[in-house]
């Protein structure tokens, strides 16, 4: 008997319902679980989240928050020069990497919150190189940041290296009384076309972001040793889900359709690679073909691998800007960089500027994506329609 003290005993539409709750609750802890498989990682170091953008800004803000609470707990220690009174986090980036990562930390600068050095890639390989990136720590560096795969060039960034040279410099920095530097990496456009384990790349927090590999537009990140080996500091405050680090009630469906976006890659990324680098290498040569010496290949960079779905080139003449040419197109849908900036017009590229690409190519470039199932039959209809555009292009300027 529940006697007369009122919703002691649930009702039966709660009973009804508790079963469904267990469905739900099952359904993502799978997901967790495909998604850890995918990057090699403890699934409790998985929480999930709106999408990257939310995953970037939270690592950052994570840092800053403890830097500040571990500048408070070490205030008395004089001798550690990260903490004396003022001191700001400091951050390294590349100034190639997407808005969620450059516009969080160049508001912060705004704020008078943290310093930011922009780590210029090389001319020659499109990377960001370690040694660059070791030569701006300073004392008070916190976070680096350096996106895994470029999203406008594909090239990929040399993280393992990275991360092995910051771990042996947060050894010393260790012995000098220095907190360590953490280091993460966004790796929205890599997964799907390669092989992605956080062991191999050794980061403290990796970006994940689902419609980047054919799942719904959700995100998570991973962070290594959750809330004990590595920091992360909630933005938001409700019901207590993702152990608190991410509260909001959980998207259920969406988190099942990334997991099995992430089991499907990490059961077939080797032939989903295999299968874009074959039709992207056949585009390339069906371009060089169409246009001879006018074509300029803007995401071959010698000595850097690139992902195996992206083709970024320029087509040489005064009338060809790329937003020009894409206009002129019948049936090919592209755009002149990230795909999130095709409002800019004829801006050439920030990222490719960066590249040492020079500015009027960098005005005609086009960024082609080929996917899972992208056929050589479907290169040859979109090279006879830029062909088409260039010459109505070139005909109207005669």
């Amino acid at each position: 008997m529940c006697g007369d003290v009122p919703r002691v005993c649930p009702t039966a539409a709660e009973r009804r319902a508790r079963p469904r709750g267990r469905k739900a609750k099952d359904t993502i802890g799978a997901a967790r679980e495909s998604l850890a498989r995918m990057i090699g990682a403890p699934a409790r170091d998985v929480l999930f989240t709106s999408g990257g953008t939310e995953s970037n800004n939270l690592v950052i803000h994570s840092v800053v928050k403890h830097f500040h609470e571990n500048q408070t707990s070490k205030r008395d220690a004089v001798e550690c020069h990260s903490h004396v009174e003022g001191a700001k986090p400091h951050f390294i980036t590349s100034t190639v990497e997407h808005d969620s990562i450059r516009l969080p930390l160049e508001q912060l600068v705004k704020e008078q919150v943290a310093a930011v050095t922009f780590v210029p890639v090389s001319k020659v390989s499109g990377r960001a190189e370690a040694d660059d990136i070791l030569a701006a720590v300073r004392t008070t560096t916190s976070l680096v940041t350096i996106m895994l795969a470029n999203n406008e060039t594909g090239v990929i960034m040399p993280i393992p290296e990275i991360s092995h040279r910051i771990k042996a410099l947060n050894q010393r920095r260790a012995a000098a009384g220095l907190p360590p530097v953490l280091v993460h990496t966004d790796a929205a456009q890599a997964l799907g076309k390669r092989r992605v384990d956080v062991e191999d790349l050794g980061v403290d927090f990796l970006t994940i972001v689902g419609h980047k590999f054919y799942g719904p537009r959700i995100g998570a990140l991973y962070v290594r040793g959750l809330g004990e080996l590595t920091p992360l500091y909630p933005m938001l405050f409700g019901g207590g889900q993702e152990r608190n680090f991410r509260p909001g009630t959980e998207n259920t469906p969406m988190i099942a359709g990334l997991g099995k976006a992430a089991e499907l890659v990490a059961q077939n990324c080797e032939a989903y690679a295999a299968h874009m680098r074959d039709v992207r290498d056949y585009l390339e040569e069906r371009l060089e073909a169409e246009f001879d010496k006018r074509i300029h290949l803007n995401s071959q960079f010698p000595g850097a691998e690139r992902l195996p779905n992206t083709c970024n080139f320029s087509i040489w003449g005064p009338q060809l800007q790329g937003h020009v040419v894409l206009a002129q197109c019948r049936t090919l849908l592209a755009s002149v960089g990230a795909a999130c900036h095709s409002d800019q017009g004829d801006q050439p590229s920030p990222v490719l500027l960066s590249c040492g690409i020079p500015f009027d190519v960098a005005r005609n470039a086009i960024r082609l994506s080929v996917g899972r199932s992208t056929s050589r039959a479907e290169v040859d209809l979109a090279v006879q329609d830029l062909k088409q555009a260039v010459a109505q292009l070139e005909g109207q300027a005669s």
